[in-house]
């Protein structure tokens, strides 16, 4: 049988959803990522980025490139529970609602893992 796009919930062939509910929320899903994919692609690109440099300027001086490296995990994570983008092959195997979610636990490990580098970075390097 086959699957509805969004839920994952078995459907005649001839539909494409098996409520209105389901178009109704792929459709507001679909436009909540073309208004804020361009925004999303910027921030992912300099907090991706920002991770490996940080880790370099990590052995050229400790407390700068921690600190970078720290809040650009933080930042990424907190764009990815914010904005739940998951790419097309995730959604294609999982349908929207599941790979969302998916996507969201993906976004809050990063952020607790951000949190967690932020702290430590405030108790080792920032000596009070």
């Amino acid at each position: 049988m086959k699957k509805c796009d969004y839920c994952g919930k078995e459907i005649t062939y001839f539909e494409q959803y098996c409520c209105d509910e389901c178009q109704r929320k792929t459709l507001d899903f679909y436009d909540y990522q073309a208004k804020y994919s361009k925004l999303f692609g910027v921030v992912n690109a300099v907090c991706v980025m920002g991770i490996p440099i940080g880790l370099f300027m990590f052995s050229v001086v400790a407390p700068i490139g921690f600190t970078m490296m720290s809040l650009a995990v933080l930042i990424l994570g907190l764009m990815i529970v914010i904005f739940p983008f998951p790419v097309e092959n995730m959604i294609s195997s999982m349908k929207l609602k599941k790979a969302v979610k998916v996507t969201r636990i993906i976004g809050a490990v990063l952020l607790v893992t951000g949190v967690a580098l932020v702290i430590l970075d405030l108790i080792f390097f920032l000596k009070f």
